[in-house]
């Protein structure tokens, strides 16, 4: 039986600066905002078309959490948004005003760059050849 990942765990601060970033600013879809015991939830978003994997935004719990959010992968890109359209991405995301890490650049597999989220998350923007 066929297996996949479903979803991913991403520290943030607050639910709703989570929100308001991946899909106020990225254009992420909601796929989920389920309210849980106390003041948890349940948010589930991903990139529109995405079929499988999504991003859980967990909401930081406790001070060793809160000490984590950008630093989940230490020092490493932590995140890879794959797309068909590595350009017209580029330039949406330029004009929202994301915080690139460097210039893009072609690689053997692609071309990709840099960026961080307003929670410190570094990710690879990048188009395979």
């Amino acid at each position: 039986m066929p297996q996949f990942i479903s979803a991913i765990s991403l520290i943030v601060p607050d639910y709703d600066q989570g929100l308001e970033f991946y899909i106020g600013l990225m254009g992420f879809e909601l796929i989920e905002d389920t309210p849980l015991d106390g003041d948890k939830r349940w948010v589930l978003v991903a990139p529109p078309g995405s079929t499988e994997t999504r991003l859980l935004l967990a909401r930081a719990a406790n001070e060793a959490q809160e000490e984590v959010i950008g630093e989940q992968a230490g020092d490493r890109v932590f995140l890879f948004l794959e797309t068909y359209d590595f350009d017209s991405d580029f330039a949406i995301m330029q004009r929202a005003g994301i915080d690139f890490l460097e210039e893009p650049r072609e690689e053997i597999y692609g071309k990709v760059v840099k960026w961080r989220d307003p929670f410190g998350n570094k990710w690879d923007l990048i188009e395979r050849y």
